[in-house]
């Protein structure tokens, strides 16, 4: 396998042809990058762009990040992480300055012994050879900037969006657990709250089929298996107008925002395939004037239409793969391309989907802050 000798950004005779570009930030106004490793010294993020005079501390941060965090329950990784995050700049005195905030969260119970067969052989579905392919190096400590603790700085700036959202715009944003394989909950998302989607630790505020989750959630883990599903998002109070024609319609930031989350598989809204299945007279959203403003009778087009909200509730789905790693042996090559097996070991959720919620609301946070501050430049 030749091509797994190459150096990344070389052509075969050594030469370096063009540079890359580092694709780590997020967002045009409202900007993010995000740094750091699974295993390594801290995870981070830093935010250009956050409007001045906003009352922040590492208290507005925090809740979210518990949230996210390994270890909350029975059915999580049992990483043993605290997630304190600190406000490393762009703050005094409670208050955002306007200049860059930079968030760290150090890494705690990082064990990468556990990794060390991983060091020489490629995980069956991870980004190990990949990043190989593409940088012709990788830090094999629990999979490096490809796991899912690079979210945490994607949690923790989405807490400041939803802040400004909330304070600034009255923005209501919420995810849910919808679907776990085969079990599907009946859920109005129109009248869903926050409180329900916390009564569980499956994040289902459907009570039979949340039970039904967890008992199937862990009875994949005693398998040693792993199981997926679908994550649905909701936006409530977003006006009319938010959103940009052609390439960079609300929906389709919505979708790269979605897609850029590990285990990601899909992003539809409104409707979505299901749509298909209808006429056009059936599908349309009729309009009507209630209390002098426009709003429409139904809400198949998911709150967006031609790439801009149109005042309705926003909600689209977001379907997330069985976690990649289990705990049988599997088929793989190693590092010089001979053929071997990988049993997996580690420690790792059995299914994403209660840690994916809060970042699936964090990057509809950001989708939506800076389409917020983009609306408010162009339009005033």
């Amino acid at each position: 396998m030749p091509g797994l000798r190459l150096r990344a950004g070389f052509d075969r005779s050594g030469n370096f042809p063009q540079a890359g570009v580092m694709a780590n930030s997020f967002g045009h106004l409202f900007r993010i990058t995000t740094f750091g490793e699974s295993h390594g010294g801290g995870v981070g993020v830093v935010v250009d762009g956050c409007p001045p005079r906003l009352a922040l501390t590492e208290a507005d941060i925090q809740p979210e990040l518990d949230r996210r965090r390994p270890g909350q329950s029975a059915i999580t990784t049992p990483r043993k992480e605290a997630d304190r995050v600190r406000i490393l700049s762009g703050t005094f005195e409670g208050q955002t300055l306007g200049t860059p905030v930079c968030l760290l969260v150090g890494n705690e119970d990082a064990r990468p012994e556990a990794y060390s067969e991983m060091a020489v052989k490629y995980r069956p579905s991870h980004a190990d050879y990949t990043y190989v392919a593409k940088y012709g190096i990788r830090n094999w400590q629990g999979g490096g900037r490809a796991s899912a603790r690079e979210t945490i700085g994607r949690v923790a700036a989405g807490a400041i969006a939803r802040k400004i959202l909330r304070a600034r715009f009255g923005v209501e944003i919420l995810a849910y657990v919808s679907q776990v394989q085969n079990l599907i909950a009946e859920i109005d998302h129109e009248t869903v709250t926050a409180e329900a989607v916390e009564a569980n630790i499956v994040r289902c505020p459907d009570p039979v089929a949340a039970a039904a989750m967890i008992a199937l959630i862990e009875r994949r883990r005693g398998e040693g298996d792993s199981v997926g599903g679908i994550v649905t998002g909701v936006a409530r109070g977003v006006p009319a107008g938010w959103g940009e024609p052609v390439f960079d319609r609300l929906e389709a930031d919505l979708g790269k925002g979605m897609l850029s989350l590990p285990a990601s598989r899909g992003f539809e809204f409104g409707s979505g395939f299901a749509g298909i299945q209808l006429t056009g007279r059936e599908h349309n959203d009729p309009f009507r004037m209630v209390d002098g403003r426009v709003r429409t009778t139904s809400n198949r087009s998911g709150g967006i239409q031609g790439g801009i909200s149109n005042g309705e509730t926003i909600y689209f789905r977001v379907p997330f793969k069985p976690v990649a790693t289990v705990m049988h042996e599997q088929d793989t090559v190693d590092v010089e391309g001979r053929e071997t097996t990988l049993k997996g070991r580690g420690r790792h959720d059995p299914c994403v989907l209660p840690r994916a919620v809060p970042m699936v609301e964090a990057m509809t946070a950001l989708v939506l802050v800076d389409h917020a501050l983009r609306q408010h430049a162009q339009c005033g």
